[in-house]
């Protein structure tokens, strides 16, 4: 007879998760250097490397440094940035409404923001005046479909089907109004909303930064809060979990409402990314299981690597011509997904 040490066994499980944790995170790091590198002005990776470690207590002094600390960096962490809150919104959101195609996108939270923008951009109205008047108007109008749902849950009951049907009932209005705007905007607002909507990172500078990376950091710390929770949702159920002291209702309110302030902070400034919500959650979910004390962080880092991959490919795949970065995740995204539904096990959800 065969014994089985069940510490020994445990301790295993969460090693796994922890070193893709870890090889995740040096993915990260040296994708980002070679990233850096990439462009007009040659600098190696060492040099990336040091230039970083100097300008973090001191500023730039010549021209290489200014290149990689003034314009590749800030592009670099806010790829890293808005891939990790993307992807930590898309996993938390597949979670409550236990439905693998269940995102922010999904709940109608990029048209949103879409119609938005293009009402700053076509009509030239905004809440905010001045240089943040798209991007105050693409946050706003992005919040409208969480709580246009949650509203519709109070009467209808806050089951993970309603919030899906909701969500895509307010996807198809907001896009049909986006259209209907752009069907009779002038040629030159026409392509910049539709450049806004496709997704970019060009619009990174140190400024806007920290107000996303505040975001991502606080909303990140509340989802994490409830991972255990979600855990007993996805594993037992609604009426085991009601049993064990977990209220799925207002979990799902609240991961909802964070994962939409998230997703919100983030393509307000990037426009509306799409895959790395739905692809970044299913990789991780496929190699180290559906454990979301361990899923968030690895889909949050995952993300941000895989949207920074992308990033990469864009500036350099045509140069000196520079794609819209969501065009690039789209292209890489679709397939990936196939792939991932042909190679998957029948137990996967």
């Amino acid at each position: 007879m065969v014994m089985v040490d069940p510490i020994g066994e445990y301790e295993r499980y969460i090693g796994r998760k922890i070193i893709f944790i870890i090889f995740t995170l040096i993915l990260t790091i040296v994708v980002t250097g070679i990233s850096a590198t990439l462009g007009s002005y040659p600098i190696s990776i060492p040099e990336v490397y040091s230039i970083v470690l100097k300008c973090l207590i001191s500023h730039p002094e010549n021209t290489k440094e200014s290149i990689v600390w003034n314009l590749r960096m800030p592009r670099i962490i806010l790829a890293i940035i808005a891939g990790a809150g993307l992807a930590s919104a898309g996993a938390m959101t597949q979670g409550i409404l236990r439905n693998p195609l269940a995102t922010p996108y999904t709940l109608g939270i990029s048209s949103a923001a879409g119609l938005g923008a293009a009402i700053a951009i076509i009509l030239s109205r905004g809440i905010f005046a001045g240089k943040y008047v798209i991007v105050g108007n693409a946050f706003l109008f992005s919040l409208m479909p969480t709580f246009v749902i949650l509203t519709l849950t109070r009467f209808r009951g806050s089951t993970p089907e309603t919030m899906i049907l909701a969500g895509i009932a307010m996807m198809y209005i907001f896009s049909a109004i986006t259209t209907i705007l752009m069907y009779f905007a002038e040629p030159e607002a026409v392509k910049s909303t539709y450049f806004w909507m496709v997704g970019d990172l060009g619009r990174a500078s140190w400024d806007v930064i920290p107000l996303i990376f505040s975001s991502l950091l606080t909303c990140f710390a509340l989802l994490m809060r409830k991972t255990w929770d979600v855990n007993v949702m996805m594993i037992a159920g609604d009426e085991v979990a009601k049993s064990l002291g977990v209220n799925p209702e207002r979990i799902r309110i609240f991961v909802m409402l964070v994962s939409a302030f998230l997703t919100a902070s983030i393509i307000s400034f990037t426009g509306t990314i799409g895959f790395i919500c739905l692809v970044a959650p299913h990789v991780c979910r496929m190699i180290i299981g559906g454990d979301y004390r361990y899923l968030l962080p690895a889909s949050a880092i995952f993300g941000g690597a895989l949207l920074l991959t992308c990033d990469t490919i864009a500036r350099t795949i045509l140069a000196p011509v520079i794609l819209p970065v969501g065009v690039v995740t789209n292209c890489l995204g679709g397939p990936m997904f196939l792939y991932l539904l042909i190679r998957r096990k029948k137990e996967y959800w």
